[in-house]
């Protein structure tokens, strides 16, 4: 009778301890984005095989030569110019690799409460081509090693001009 017990016992932690391949449904960071073969170009190249990226906000400062002063400049100097009645935010996330060679872009659009919102296409376009055209990031470093780091701008649109690129 003791060992029917023990049987009986172990039987449910013996097909427990079964292995199944976990699936992860998330990112390893939110946000994450995925190489998408349709919309990104076969060019640009992650660093190393693991496709982890270090945020954004790992770093001090902004990495762009020249910061943000730069890219305002290069901004007015470019003239985008959309619908008069546009207004709201235009962020566009993308990949820095570790020769500070970018890539694997994505656009979000909102209005000025943060709700989603379409905006003109072409307008879209010249923000992306511009976002794309930016040569002077700078390439990170952790623990000597050279690493791939997120980095987004997001633009604020008013009445149909850039009011203020963020952060």
């Amino acid at each position: 009778m003791k060992h029917i017990f023990y049987i009986l016992f172990l039987l449910p932690i013996l097909f427990s301890c079964q292995s199944e391949k976990a699936v992860n449904v998330y990112p390893n960071q939110v946000g994450d984005i995925e190489l998408d073969e349709k919309l990104d170009d076969s060019n640009f190249k992650k660093c190393f095989v693991d496709p982890f990226s270090f945020q954004y906000y790992n770093f001090d400062g902004f990495q762009y030569k020249g910061e943000k002063l730069e890219i305002e400049k290069k901004l007015e100097r470019s003239n985008l110019i959309s619908d008069k009645n546009s207004t709201g935010y235009i962020t566009i996330r993308f990949v820095v690799n570790c020769e500070g060679k970018t890539g694997m872009f994505r656009v979000q659009q909102m209005d000025e409460n943060y709700k989603e919102k379409v905006f003109d296409k072409k307008f879209i376009n010249q923000l992306l081509d511009f976002t794309k055209s930016l040569d002077g990031w700078i390439p990170q470093e952790y623990l000597g090693i050279k690493i791939n780091y997120y980095q987004y701008l997001t633009f604020k649109i008013k009445d149909g001009k850039v009011s203020e690129i963020l952060p």
